[in-house]
């Protein structure tokens, strides 16, 4: 069975310090809100297997509860997607999953990007460029490294 995976960039955040406390901005909560409601129009995604899981970090979960609130879903926190986290940590989270559901994970730059090109190329160097609030859609027979196809990348500016 194939497996589906999309991978989101929170929307634009302001300075600040620490850095998990960092906030969306005006921006960002619109780039949210235009992908959250694009999410939500798509009939070729079962949202009753959704299970949505963000990092910590405030703009990530600012970002992940737009989306929550437009899909009718419950937002989980997953503490190994935060910025500094490894992708192949998550590779290996991925691994473990039973599967069955289609996964939405919120996360931040560079972790968005080195773990679609882990999943992809298979190898922690590259991957794409993600704008904010992008969300990347891969499949794959199993979700480990080098083993994904990209299907698309979709931005808030691809929707206006």
């Amino acid at each position: 069975m194939t497996e589906r995976l999309l991978i989101m960039r929170h929307g634009q955040a302001g300075p600040g310090t620490p850095d998990a406390s960092r906030a969306l901005t005006a921006q960002g909560q619109e780039e949210a809100a235009c992908m959250a409601a694009w999410l939500a129009g798509r009939d070729d995604l079962d949202h009753s297997r959704l299970r949505l899981l963000a990092s910590p970090y405030r703009r990530a979960q600012q970002t992940a509860e737009v989306v929550a609130k437009a899909l009718h879903c419950e937002l989980e926190t997953l503490s190994i997607i935060t910025p500094d986290d490894s992708p192949l940590a998550v590779v290996d989270w991925l691994l473990e999953l039973d599967g069955g559901a289609l996964l939405l994970l919120v996360s931040h730059m560079p972790l968005v990007g080195a773990l679609t090109g882990l999943l992809v190329e298979g190898r922690l160097v590259g991957g794409p460029g993600f704008p904010t609030a992008a969300i990347a859609e891969l499949e794959a027979d199993v979700l480990a490294a080098g083993c994904a196809r990209m299907t698309r990348l979709t931005s808030p500016a691809d929707l206006a």
